[in-house]
């Protein structure tokens, strides 16, 4: 008998779970408990990121690095990212999108 290949749904099945709140934001909330105290902290920025000098500046590169990453894999799979203008509805804004998808019957 071979080994059997196992799935990505089957090793975070149970452990994950993508909760949508709200029609204008995707939240992802993780817990990392090593990164609670000021000093793991910098530990994981000069340690992992081999960033030679710790600081907050370089979150908001960390963060627009993640934002083109996004943007750059919705270019790539179909995946519509969409910006809202100041003062937009969100929901007349989706409205078009989320029945295009039930229309799908999925």
């Amino acid at each position: 008998m071979g080994a059997r290949v196992v799935t990505v749904n089957e090793v975070l099945g149970g452990h994950v779970a993508l909760d949508i709140e709200c029609l204008d934001r995707v939240y992802l909330n993780a817990y990392v408990p090593i990164l609670q105290s000021s000093g793991q902290v910098v530990a994981f920025m000069t340690q992992y990121l081999g960033l030679p000098i710790p600081s907050p500046a370089l979150f908001d590169k960390i963060g627009q690095r993640f934002r083109r990453a996004v943007a750059s894999f919705g270019g790539s799979n179909e995946f519509t990212l969409i910006m809202f203008g100041k003062g937009d509805l969100k929901g007349d804004v989706m409205c078009p999108y989320l029945d295009w998808q039930a229309a799908t019957g999925r």
